[in-house]
């Protein structure tokens, strides 16, 4: 198991036998032993990842073998064709959109990209846009608008660059103008949370008509070490603080923040990319079909409203003495 996270070490520990026992020069004497240990691994994997905790959930929608924009565009569509800058400063390597084919049917894409290794993770800012990159999304946005054609989004990121160069370049402006513009796109619009939702970085571009989440990503205003830090001032109590942020997918579909969860493979979508693909394949068939039978202004009008709903509390009054 690559990459492997403290709570799957026991899972590690038995793939690691069953494998030593697969090598040996004949499988066959100790076969018996063999399926009685896989027997218990899929047990054991089937427990760890029906029981995990909030912090554990974060920790999966960081992996770095999870799949990338990049990644989803070959898994998902055809004749995908990047366009790069956003007319006014540069290109955004965070941010990657174009054109592509979903099942025929002409569409934009637009999503976060993270790196692998070093270079690509320099490269693309650790998949924190700069105000270039938002306005980048805006370009499209307006391009998908102007033709009429379906806008799906990919959301992985740990949220907006804060760098001083950003702010000088209007990052608060960027997102905002973002907003503003998605409120009123007479197209259908759905938003995947395929990793990381962190902050307004994942909102600039993730306002959808539909809101889906993979099952083991998250989603939130901070991240459970900013909250940690903010509440406790001590970032070692992220896991505290993500039990009680409510970002996880199962969280987000009873608050209403979500309207879908795409269920992932025992593991992770990057223990199979092609089966988490083929899962998020049927979702977005399904949600494109439903919207493509809305006009301009039921589009427009089911997004207000979607939005308009988020958020429940209560005021009581002092009582009176």
């Amino acid at each position: 198991m690559p990459d492997a996270l403290d709570f799957e070490q026991p899972l590690l520990e038995l793939e690691t036998r069953i494998a030593e026992l697969q090598a040996v020069e004949d499988p066959s004497r100790v076969r018996d032993e063999i399926l009685r240990l896989e027997e218990r691994l899929a047990r054991l994997r089937q427990r760890t990842y029906a029981s995990l905790t909030a912090w554990q959930r974060t920790q999966l929608a960081r992996h770095p073998r999870r799949p990338y924009m990049r990644d989803w565009c070959k898994l998902l569509f055809d004749d995908f064709l990047e366009l790069h800058g956003d007319r006014l400063f540069g290109d955004d390597a965070a941010i990657v959109g174009g054109l592509a084919r979903f099942e025929g049917r002409s569409i934009v894409v637009i999503g976060h990209q993270k790196g692998r290794d070093t270079r690509e993770k320099i490269a693309r800012n650790f998949g924190m846009p700069h105000p270039e990159g938002y306005r980048k999304a805006q370009r499209l946005f307006e391009l998908a608008a102007k033709f009429g054609k379906p806008v799906v989004t990919f959301i992985d990121t740990p949220g907006a660059y804060p760098g001083i160069g950003a702010e000088e370049r209007g990052q608060a402006e960027a997102i905002a103008r973002n907003l503003r513009l998605m409120a009123g796109l007479p197209i259908p619009m759905i938003a995947v949370v395929t990793g990381e939702g962190g902050s307004g970085g994942a909102l600039a571009i993730g306002m959808g008509n539909r809101v889906l989440m993979l099952e083991y990503a998250v989603y939130s205003v901070i991240s459970p070490e900013g909250c940690a830090a903010i509440l406790w001032g001590d970032a070692g109590k992220a896991p505290e603080a993500a039990e009680v942020m409510k970002t996880t997918a199962p969280d987000l579909l009873r608050l209403g923040v979500i309207d879908a969860i795409v269920p992932e493979p025992v593991g992770g979508a990057h223990r199979d990319w092609d089966v988490a693909a083929v899962a998020l394949r049927g979702v977005l068939r399904e949600q494109l079909a439903a919207l493509a039978a809305l006009d301009a202004d039921e589009l427009m009008a089911g997004r207000y409203e979607k939005f308009r709903r988020i958020g429940a509390f209560e005021e009581t009054g002092a009582p009176r003495r």
